[in-house]
């Protein structure tokens, strides 16, 4: 192979090239302030920035009036979370989540401990899905949010966020879910799930990097408190000059992914399924995370091999994720709290396949990665 293979839709994707299209204009003629109301630069900016909230409000059932711009989903977090908890902490200072969390959710739970707070983190079930009855259980009349995300980053499990929303909502606890990892690969429907607030972001979608969003329930309406200030931009909630041509690439990507959805769910599935196929009958091969509730592009392994700890710093003709132990990402914290041992959970393998994939790849790469891991076990490995 002379050029590797992409297989890491879930660190991010390649932009869309309609979505370039889309975004050229906003940094060539199309340039002026989306605040400057007073010339058409302004205000052309302003309509094209309102027409992609309202293609990212169409995408996740929302009304495009509850969408904030931000600069992507850790702020989304960041803002989620801190400012939940900062609004709502006369009326209690409990917080619930889950260990299996992208750490832009943890990391800030655990601020939010040094701030005062008590966080309760639940353990999944070895299949990465969480229990709802632990799940409510963990729940206090002083539980002000609890954060579940949508579908993991790294094994790309499904929760049930409907089902949990609804127990918070019972408990009066406000429910903020992390769903970075699921548009354009499972529908989403915030006129009907009972959730409160979502961090969205741009670049696993095909979509610019450094471009997010976070949903906002307005009815009733879900009290944040600002984490920054100057200028009182979006209701208040995220000051700062919007960056016109990112929020239109947001937008044209999540018009494209509830376009090509129906579709390209299925594509996905087969390409990832083939490559699963290729692999499930070595001995050592360990898969992680539920199959069934697990979205379509996502595949992630473990090595419970002798001798293989440097395998995926050989793999030069693909382009995967790994948490090998001998590497700065070190144990997967993920895995570790689905019951993994330390040495397997860090040595897992992620591949997520994506929309410009074609099967021929998959084969390839697949084959690649089955020759590797063979010559592992058999110590003749070599990059």
């Amino acid at each position: 192979m002379s050029t590797p293979i992409y297989l890491d839709n879930s660190a991010t994707t390649p932009i869309d090239p309609a979505v370039l299209d889309a975004m050229l204009p906003f940094l060539r003629e199309q340039f002026g302030n989306p605040a400057s109301s007073t010339h058409a630069w302004g205000r052309s900016a302003s309509r094209a920035v309102e027409q992609a909230r309202a293609e990212v409000a169409r995408l996740v059932g929302a009304e495009a009036r509850d969408i904030v711009w931000t600069s992507g989903a850790t702020e989304s977090n960041n803002l989620a979370i801190k400012g939940a908890a900062l609004a709502a902490q006369k009326r209690g200072r409990h917080l619930v989540t889950v260990q299996t969390e992208h750490k832009a959710v943890l990391d800030t739970m655990q601020w939010l401990e040094r701030q005062g707070f008590e966080v309760t983190c639940l353990a999944p079930r070895k299949n990465g899905l969480l229990d709802a009855e632990a799940f409510r259980a963990a729940l206090r009349p002083d539980t002000v949010l609890a954060s579940v995300m949508l579908v993991n980053n790294e094994i790309g499990v499904i929760q049930d966020v409907a089902a949990l929303g609804a127990i918070c909502r019972a408990n009066g606890t406000l429910f903020h879910v992390d769903a970075a990892q699921a548009t354009g690969k499972v529908a989403i429907d915030l006129a009907q799930w009972p959730v409160d607030i979502m961090s969205l972001t741009a670049h696993k979608t095909y979509g610019p990097k450094g471009i997010g969003a976070l949903y906002v329930r307005r009815a009733p309406q879900v009290r944040l408190e600002c984490q920054m200030h100057g200028g009182g931009h979006e209701r208040g909630l995220r000051s700062g000059t919007l960056a016109t041509h990112q929020i239109v690439g947001m937008g044209a990507a999540f018009r494209i992914a509830g376009e090509l959805m129906a579709t390209e769910v299925p594509q996905l599935r087969a390409l990832r399924d083939r490559f699963w196929s290729k692999l499930k009958d070595l001995p050592g091969v360990i898969l992680n995370g539920d199959m069934e509730k697990r979205i379509a592009n996502n595949l992630n392994i473990s090595l419970d091999i002798p001798n293989c700890d440097s395998l995926v710093t050989t793999l030069t003709d693909i382009a995967v994720s790994s948490t090998s132990a001998c590497s700065t990402g070190g144990v997967s914290h993920v895995l570790q709290a689905l019951g993994s041992d330390a040495g397997v959970a860090g040595n897992s393998i992620r591949i997520t396949v994506g929309r410009f994939n074609t099967m021929e790849e998959i084969d390839r790469a697949a084959d690649y990665l089955r020759q590797k891991i063979e010559d592992c076990r058999a110590g003749r490995l070599a990059a």
